[in-house]
């Protein structure tokens, strides 16, 4: 009986730092971005990005810190990834490095910021002065 590939899950865990040559190698291969996942574990969040050929699944998992989450896109790769690499901002705060596009956290409309992980500092909001600025800014170009 021969076996089946489709049984066959892959995973593989990668440093940040070597986050984008795991995936570019995937892609070199011949692999499809099938979907990136997140969740919250006690020390942290894990990032899994699963990828898929001729019906193998190969998975790429990343550890990132759930207080100061950053990871490195993989828009450059893939650039779909831009859908869950917002949605996992917006959920669990991962700042994503390079991200071709960016929602800059309004990708969902959500009533709390980060509820997938309480842990992640917060981006402190502009100070009064630098507001006022902008918006005298805005003011100025509406004008012309």
């Amino acid at each position: 009986m021969a076996e089946r590939k489709d049984l066959i899950q892959d995973i593989t865990t990668v440093e940040n730092c070597d986050l984008l040559e795991a995936v570019s190698d995937l892609k070199n291969e011949g692999y499809r971005l099938g979907q990136i996942c997140a969740t919250t574990l006690a020390d942290g969040i894990e990032v899994l990005y699963s990828l898929e050929k001729d019906c193998v699944l190969k998975n790429v998992k990343v550890l990132v810190d759930d207080k100061k989450p950053q990871l490195q896109s993989i828009t450059s790769i893939y650039w779909p990834a831009f859908i869950y690499e917002n949605e996992m901002h917006d959920l669990f705060g991962i700042t994503f490095k390079n991200l071709a596009l960016d929602y800059g956290g309004h990708f969902f409309k959500i009533a709390k910021e980060t509820p997938w992980n309480p842990n992640a500092v917060k981006a402190a909001p502009p100070s009064s002065e630098a507001a006022e600025a902008s918006d005298s800014e805005e003011q100025k170009g509406g004008e012309n």
